[in-house]
């Protein structure tokens, strides 16, 4: 019986300083930091933002292959949508890829001026216009 006696009494002994013993052996937990802001959800004209920021990408690879020469007049108006409008967390980066979209895409399509591109760019500027047109009157842009 002694024997069933001290099994007793060392299960009673885990079962009340187990938790106890246990938690004084863990290593100190660090506090817990504070779960990082939730993103700002998207302006509600962004994909206009995107739209025009492609735009922009192309405008700048075509008239330069057309020999118009103002590439860094559509760099620098994505400058200025990019100073305007990057303040957002990813936003920058997701405009600047809408410009670089617009630009490497014709870049892989076009060696040269052509008819086609001609139509694009007076195309483009059409819409472009329009794009900000738009946001500047729906939502007080620009």
């Amino acid at each position: 019986m002694s024997f069933r006696r001290g099994l007793a009494a060392g299960m009673a002994c885990l079962l009340l300083c187990g938790p106890m013993a246990s938690a004084q052996q863990r290593a100190p937990q660090p506090p817990r930091a504070e779960p990082p802001p939730a993103a700002e959800p998207p302006a509600p004209y962004e994909p206009q933002l995107l739209r025009l920021a492609e735009i922009l990408g192309s405008l700048a690879f075509l008239r330069d292959l057309c020999g118009a020469g103002d590439g860094d007049k559509w760099r620098a108006q994505m400058a200025a949508l990019l100073a305007a409008e990057g303040s957002v967390e990813g936003r920058k980066e997701r405009l600047a890829g809408a410009f670089n979209r617009g630009f490497r895409g014709f870049e892989q399509s076009y060696r040269s001026c052509t008819p086609n591109a001609e139509l694009v760019i007076s195309r483009y500027i059409e819409e472009g216009e329009r794009i900000a047109r738009d946001v500047a009157s729906r939502y007080g842009a620009g």
